[in-house]
């Protein structure tokens, strides 16, 4: 069992960083690939970004290439997604998710995530 809760969201305004942080619980939480996606209201849950166990592999949305940077730290239980020059269209309720990682292609599709953070609040204003 694996459970999660997020924090560091808020108001920022557009071209504004925040880091997110994702608490892990569980001895089993290096076993997990770690993902992040966000929901905006009324649109469905995309992904964010995904990291391997080890913290070697990782994968982005188009969208968010090259201004979010995923990061973990086993040691602690935590995931991290740093989020610099923020777009209105970036607001969004942020949530951490975990899947079993027994390597090979990390996965970006809602299903195959077993765990769930409740998600925090992103609002960029513009």
């Amino acid at each position: 069992q694996v459970q999660l809760v997020e924090s560091g969201g808020g108001l920022v305004q557009a071209g504004g960083s925040l880091r997110l942080s994702c608490a892990a619980s569980g001895r089993t939480f290096s076993s997990y690939a770690m993902g992040w996606f966000r929901q905006a209201p009324g649109k469905e849950r995309e992904f964010v970004a995904v990291i391997s166990w080890t913290g070697g592999s990782t994968r982005y949305a188009d969208s968010v290439t090259g201004r979010f940077t995923i990061s973990r730290d086993n040691a602690k239980n935590m995931v991290y997604l740093q989020m610099n020059s923020l777009k209105p269209e970036d607001t969004a309720v942020y949530l951490c998710g975990g899947y079993l990682y027994s390597g090979g292609y990390l996965l970006s599709e809602i299903r195959n995530y077993n765990y769930w953070g409740q998600g925090t609040q992103v609002t960029v204003s513009s």
